[in-house]
């Protein structure tokens, strides 16, 4: 009997137990506030899209330590923010680091271009995975690319209204960034300055209205003091993306990560669509908020001569992009060309051929 206990006792022994589940905790941040569509959708889609992953084996869950709207760090320190590990994962917005990430600015400098979010950023991530420069450019800085954002179609939204781009001559318009270049040439003043600030900028005449998205301006509410909005479609850009510290995702075990890489791209995938199939129902609902403000919100579309002419009046923005790319080490031409291409093969039409000088 001692023996056949003995032997009973030992096939229990053999017989593998589930391993305990490993709490990995992570701080995820962001300049932005969570009302912002694709910050919030961090929490959303990424964060909840690797939670589903990793909740099929069971093997590790993540204990997420939320830094949203700027508890960490602000606008102008999104990049330094993740490399330097005081956040872990964050929105890297991109087209802000002109000098460390040139490749990244080729949207901003090829406005008229395209109005589809989805296609742009199956075009860039195309270009991640194919133009080793690129990847290089996000990964000398300490930062893993997750996922891709982009923006929804730039309009301008003023305080008085915009019939033509007479109209626009010697108004102060606020842009973020490189954007400021899609106002050279027709007669209006770029302001610097970001989402953030942009309300304030124009309710103490700083500016005089704001070249913005619709799902950055309907929760900055900039419609309240800019009621006056010209639908120009200038296009989209390509904004950034989630990126992890590379230091700290080295520590990860490799479920982890594929989870994560998974998360990512699911990500930017709804991301891109939800710009589609929100935006006009962000333009939509600034009209409701707004009808009865004094003035009440007025929307109207600049007539399609007018925005063939602005594209043309412009300087050849991509290729001074270009040379200076090329001038800092990095493919200027090649990249420009590459992404002009890939548009086309997407069916594509951009106004102007910036890839293609006279």
């Amino acid at each position: 009997m001692n023996r056949i206990l003995a032997a009973m006792l030992g096939c229990a022994l053999a017989v593998p137990t589930a391993g305990a589940q490993e709490t990995i905790s992570l701080t995820v941040g962001s300049s932005h506030p969570k009302a912002i569509p694709w910050v919030g959708m961090i929490e959303t889609h990424f964060m909840a899209e690797t939670d589903r992953i990793l909740a099929e084996t069971g093997n590790y869950e993540i204990d997420w330590q939320q830094a949203f709207g700027g508890q960490l760090y602000g606008t102008s320190e999104t990049l330094t923010a993740v490399r330097d590990g005081i956040t872990d994962i964050g929105w890297v917005f991109s087209y802000l680091e002109a000098a460390r990430m040139p490749l990244s600015q080729v949207t901003a400098h090829t406005p008229f271009s395209t109005s589809d979010p989805v296609t742009q950023l199956n075009v860039m991530r195309s270009l991640y995975e194919d133009i080793p420069a690129f990847r290089e450019e996000w990964e000398q800085h300490n930062l893993v690319m997750l996922g891709m954002t982009a923006s929804d179609n730039y309009d301008v939204y003023t305080k008085e209204p915009i019939s033509s781009l007479d109209d626009l001559e010697g108004m102060k318009l606020s842009v973020a960034g490189p954007l400021a270049n899609w106002l050279r040439g027709i007669g209006a003043n770029a302001v610097d300055g970001a989402l953030t600030s942009f309300y304030t900028d124009i309710q103490t005449g700083v500016s005089d209205g704001v070249v913005i998205v619709a799902l950055g301006a309907l929760p900055a509410r900039l419609y309240e003091v800019a009621p006056y909005i010209t639908r120009v479609r200038i296009g989209t850009v390509f904004s950034g993306g989630v990126a992890i510290n590379a230091t700290r995702w080295e520590t990860l075990p490799e479920e982890v990560q594929q989870a994560m890489a998974e998360a990512g791209e699911f990500y930017s995938r709804a991301h891109a669509q939800d710009l589609v199939d929100r935006e006009e129902s962000a333009m939509e609902k600034m009209q409701e908020l707004g009808a009865d403000q004094d003035p009440p919100v007025t929307v109207s579309t600049l007539p399609a001569d007018e925005r063939e002419q602005w594209a043309q009046d412009l300087p050849d923005l991509a290729g001074e992009w270009a040379a200076d790319a090329e001038q800092r080490g990095a493919p200027g031409q090649e990249f420009l060309e590459a992404y002009m291409d890939g548009l086309r093969e997407r069916g594509e039409e951009p106004l102007r051929a910036w890839d293609q000088t006279d």
